[in-house]
């Protein structure tokens, strides 16, 4: 088991309201219609938007570029002087074979909002292990900027402000598990945390307060997961664990409470609060933003709450 990561935070400047986005595809490619609204939207809300040489670039395989595209149009992105955020523009599959090409050095010296989740999960954890840059673990261009009612707006924009906001059941979250619990907030999608068990980016869950999201795994497979985790210590010491809203991970013709039930006995035992449903990740609307490596305070109750104590942005 890896030890817990002792890096202190690396927080970015606050970006400007009309700051320029560097966007790139560290995964897979994307829709270029999805990927032409989600440009426009940008726009719309005043930031200027550029793409990487690679970010709409289709193959090979499943991939946006190859291995060194992919690794250049990164490190652009970080090293860009007239660029003060960063967003991938869906995730997929691939940016785990990124992982070792990462110039860690360059992107110490250019800290960014970096904006992603889904596949990303294992860089933005391995950024914030190494180098402690905050996780903006929120919406992306193509996946959600491109869609109506895709982005989470007040808490995409405290994040980038650096002002504490607090999440609730406005953004779809529920207890589970009553009881409260403060501690840094860190973690991302299910399965990719699983993934990295056992490789030189293990994630360091101990002492967390964890959030976890996943879409389509059916609950055996949730129940799997979780398993495999308990069985790697990864909740040990763990404060407390916000699940996101499990976008399509049903079984047809189960029962509605089967997901619910498949997580607390799975977590059986766990002496820490439970809750469930933030719309964070891979969600059905309003992608709500969560810095990861902030200190944060979850209360699971009958008005349960996610409250974001520290910015992790330099204001």
């Amino acid at each position: 088991m890896l030890a817990q990561s002792t890096v202190p935070l690396l927080k970015p400047a606050a970006p400007p309201p009309d700051a320029t986005i560097s966007v790139i595809s560290p995964a897979s490619f994307a829709n270029s219609d999805r990927f032409d609204c989600g440009m426009a939207k940008l726009h719309a809300l005043g930031f200027h938007p550029h793409s990487g040489v690679a970010t709409q670039a289709r193959g090979p395989l499943f991939f946006a570029g190859s291995r060194a595209q992919r690794l250049s149009d990164f490190h652009a992105a970080f090293a860009d002087p007239g660029s003060a955020i960063v967003a991938s523009v869906r995730g997929g599959y691939g940016s785990n074979y990124l992982l070792d090409g990462l110039d860690l050095e360059l992107i110490r010296q250019h800290p960014k909002p970096f904006f992603a989740y889904s596949d990303l999960t294992g860089i933005q954890l391995h950024l914030l292990e190494r180098l402690g840059l905050p996780a903006f673990h929120g919406p992306m261009v193509a996946a959600d900027f491109s869609q109506e009612d895709g982005v989470h707006l007040a808490s995409f924009q405290a994040a980038l402000n650096g002002t504490p906001y607090t999440l609730g059941a406005n953004e779809g979250l529920r207890s589970l598990k009553n009881g409260t619990a403060r501690g840094i907030l860190y973690g991302g999608c299910l399965s990719i945390l699983v993934a990295l068990i056992g490789t030189p980016c293990e994630p360091a869950t101990e002492g967390k307060l964890l959030f976890i999201e996943d879409v389509a795994a059916k609950p055996y497979q949730i129940d799997r997961m979780l398993w495999q985790l308990r069985h790697a210590g990864k909740f040990e010491g763990v404060r407390g664990i916000v699940f996101g809203e499990m976008l399509d991970c049903a079984s047809p013709g189960a029962s509605a409470n089967l997901l619910d039930d498949a997580i607390l006995s799975a977590l059986d035992g766990l002496d820490v609060p439970i809750a469930i449903g933030l719309r964070s990740g891979h969600v059905s609307r309003q992608n709500v933003t969560l810095t990861f490596g902030v200190d944060a305070e979850l209360s699971a109750s009958e008005h349960p709450e996610l409250r974001l104590l520290e910015a992790a942005v330099i204001v």
